[in-house]
């Protein structure tokens, strides 16, 4: 059991990752750090994302939180979120969210909106502070 979040190194991510660590520490579970990338991606770009979750990693480390980081090769965001979640059993996914404009405020992205609908736990959305 544990709290599965998607990130991406954005502030969208950091907030979902925050949150998340926030409902593990509350919930005394580990937190599963989900980045799905796509199969087709740069070498240079890889190593990017790797760097990140290097960092996510460290930061995890240094606040004493249980921790498991994944990359996944999938390339279907929705899809690794919502598997992961299935087999770890997950009380929670956190997901980030994006501003949007007032039109975009309708449609709620497709991977977040997969997620909702499908995700075997509760999920919450989180935006960044400000």
């Amino acid at each position: 059991m544990g709290i599965v979040v998607g990130y991406l190194a954005t502030p969208e991510g950091h907030a979902a990752l925050d949150a998340a660590v926030e409902e593990a520490r509350r919930r005394s579970v580990a937190v599963v750090v989900v980045l799905s990338v796509r199969h087709d991606e740069t070498p240079e770009r890889r190593a990017e994302v790797e760097q990140a979750l290097g960092r996510v990693r460290d930061e995890l480390d240094a606040q004493g939180v249980e921790h498991d980081v994944r990359l996944l090769d999938g390339g279907d965001v929705a899809d690794d979120l919502i598997s992961t979640a299935e087999e770890v059993g997950a009380q929670l996914v956190v997901l980030g969210l994006r501003r949007r404009s007032p039109v975009g405020k309708l449609i709620l992205g497709s991977n977040a909106q997969r997620v909702l609908f499908d995700a075997p736990c509760p999920v919450l959305t989180v935006k960044p502070a400000g």
